[in-house]
């Protein structure tokens, strides 16, 4: 499985690159903090994959990594490619970027 550091995420965002990021959290996580992604609960990641980019990268995360990764699982069984799991979640952005940002 590939994927990408929350630093190398926050380049992608500084330089505007063109990728999609979508959170699989709980929506209840998502609105206590999150990145701007889009919000998919991995519970419904596959009746909604239609949702998701096939034509340009896709960070896909949560909050430590291992849901994001079961979600890239059940996707590339759809054949998606371009997915990468965000190492560490939000809390590795939170220890990284943002200590004051409220996770649980």
């Amino acid at each position: 499985m590939k994927e990408v550091t929350v630093e190398e995420l926050k380049q992608k965002i500084e330089n505007k690159e063109d990728f999609q990021l979508v959170d699989v959290r709980e929506t209840f996580e998502y609105e206590t903090s999150n990145l701007e992604g889009e919000n998919i609960p991995l519970g419904g990641v596959l009746i909604e994959a239609d949702k998701i980019a096939t034509d340009k990268p896709v960070v896909v995360m949560c909050r430590s990594g291992k849901r994001s990764a079961a979600a890239i699982m059940q996707l590339e069984q759809l054949g998606l490619t371009n997915l990468y799991n965000l190492k560490g979640g939000i809390l590795a952005w939170q220890e990284a970027f943002d200590p004051n940002m409220p996770v649980y």
